[in-house]
């Protein structure tokens, strides 16, 4: 009895997906909850909030997306139409009976929410983007995230050197837990030129058109200081302004998942209740 989680795999067209699901072995199979990390992260970030999610006795994937984590790290595809498919595969092949999902992701991760909801597939029955939207042409800032990327100082000699790098604290060790132990230190598991590539197109274009085809409840999920910039809000709000729901949370940064896993739970439980509640599962 209690919450525990096991690994599972997936394979979509030759490429291997990996991740967890979290359930509670004492509550029968209740509606599903698929997790996406942002860029360069793993699913064990959700760890906290999966967990009180499947206490809830919803049943919670977590995904490594492509180009990460365990799953298949230089694959030949790294197109967001690549990403929102694998999101939609995996909720179909995966969740329990053929109901409704819900998709939660951060930054990159709900960008890949926001991509596959946009497809308006009937099994998705809504959306939280926590720290995302649909952006702008980027080219100076996504040059600057791959530049991040390759300037790690791998291997880390340590798990503790690793945390302080990121920053120490949660988000530190949210970032240090995505790493391997391998040839004498400690190696990101994703390859940071396959990242690189996979930035090309948010670096020269928008997605309003798919925000604007959305036709599911949405949260988005703020942080205080976190990179959603005014202008971009107002667009997202003012576009989807019958199915939005907007909280922002005080003292948190781009990482708030890692930052106040509780307090993203306190936004996303009541948000998963009535949308669930509103479904024909």
């Amino acid at each position: 009895m209690g919450v525990n989680w096991v690994t599972w795999q997936f394979v979509r067209d030759g490429v291997t997906l990996s991740g967890r699901e979290w359930t509670d072995t004492g509550a029968g199979p209740g509606p599903s909850v698929l997790l996406l990390h942002g860029l360069a992260g793993h699913c064990g970030e959700w760890d906290a909030l999966a967990g009180a999610l499947a206490a809830d006795g919803y049943r919670v994937l977590a995904l490594d997306q492509r180009g990460h984590g365990d799953s298949e790290r230089r694959p030949g595809d790294v197109s967001r139409a690549a990403y929102a498919s694998d999101v939609l595969e995996v909720a179909g092949a995966l969740t329990a009976d053929g109901g409704p999902v819900a998709l939660v992701g951060q930054s990159y991760g709900g960008h890949a929410a926001l991509l596959a909801a946009a497809r308006r597939p009937p099994r998705v029955a809504g959306a939280v983007l926590v720290e995302a939207g649909p952006g702008g042409s980027a080219p100076d800032r996504t040059e600057q995230v791959a530049g991040w990327l390759r300037g790690w100082p791998v291997p880390f000699p340590d798990r503790e050197a690793a945390v302080a790098h990121f920053g120490g604290g949660p988000v530190g060790e949210g970032w240090a837990g995505g790493l391997e132990e391998r040839d004498g230190g400690w190696w990101p598991r994703f390859d940071p030129e396959v990242l690189a590539a996979s930035l090309a197109e948010n670096a020269v274009r928008s997605w309003w058109e798919e925000w604007d085809a959305i036709d599911v409840p949405l949260l988005a999920v703020l942080g205080q200081n976190g990179i959603i910039d005014p202008e971009q809000w107002d667009g997202m709000a003012r576009r989807q302004e019958r199915r939005l729901t907007a909280v922002s949370v005080p003292g948190t940064g781009h990482d708030l998942h890692l930052e106040a896993p509780e307090a993203l739970y306190g936004v996303v439980a009541p948000f998963l209740r009535e949308l669930f509640a509103g479904v024909d599962g």
